[in-house]
């Protein structure tokens, strides 16, 4: 069965355009694991501009389901998970002033850092798992240096959805099915929404969960956020 974990960066955006603490974002996870999700993600960025360390810090006192961590591990990032101890920490390689995350990892150029990284974080008992395009290669690099899973990065694949879904799916489903044979699991994220996620879920077998924040709680304004939980949950036949 595929997890839904809900990212809730854009709930902090809000909250932080105006100060004070509208929407809650602590209530809002409550309110969202209480609605049906599975997880609740976090991406905090060096400038705070949306979650806040301190954000990250509160929630792990909140989240009674699993709470998954993505960043770029620099040294504060690495500190702050160290800190709380999530179930996942998930790795991203963005820069500082990225708007959103862009780019799976280059394990072969990074693999030094990323193995002792990932030690460091298991010996910690924290899941890891590390943001990956494609390239089936590169995957089998993840599990060498100790990951437990990959996250798929599927903008490519949301991108070209629309126009053909088959071709659409065809690298992920190798990437996939790569990744379960050095015994990674597989989780998948970025730009996932109400159209495209059955199909990606239908075709990718052994996924173990999908993150989703921008469209789910774009979604939320129309539907009402129970109601949006309730629609990608069952997008994922749940």
């Amino acid at each position: 069965m595929t997890k839904l974990s809900v990212n809730i960066n854009k709930i902090a955006t809000i909250r932080n355009a105006r100060g004070g603490n509208t929407p809650d974002l602590l209530k809002a996870a409550r309110d969202i694991e209480q609605f049906g999700a599975d997880g609740i993600t976090i991406h905090p960025r060096p400038d705070e501009r949306h979650i806040r360390y301190q954000d990250a810090r509160d929630l792990k006192h909140i989240v009674q389901t699993e709470l998954n961590i993505e960043g770029n591990p620099t040294q504060d990032f690495i500190e702050l998970v160290l800190g709380i101890i999530p179930d996942q920490v998930t790795l991203v390689p963005d820069a500082p002033d990225a708007i959103t995350s862009n780019a799976g990892w280059k394990v072969s150029e990074h693999f030094d850092f990323l193995q002792q990284v990932i030690l460091t974080f298991k010996s910690a008992g924290i899941r890891t798992s590390i943001f990956m395009e494609t390239d089936e290669k590169e995957i089998e690099l993840a599990a060498k240096v100790g990951a437990d899973r990959v996250e798929l990065y599927t903008e490519d694949y949301a991108t070209l959805y629309p126009k053909d879904p088959e071709m659409a799916i065809s690298s992920f489903r190798k990437a996939a099915s790569a990744a379960r044979k050095c015994g990674l699991g597989v989780n998948a994220g970025h730009d996932l929404n109400l159209d495209n996620l059955n199909f990606f879920h239908r075709n990718i077998e052994g996924l173990a969960e999908v993150s989703i924040g921008h469209a789910l709680i774009s979604d939320a304004l129309y539907f009402g956020l129970e109601n949006t939980v309730n629609l990608y949950q069952r997008a994922l036949n749940k």
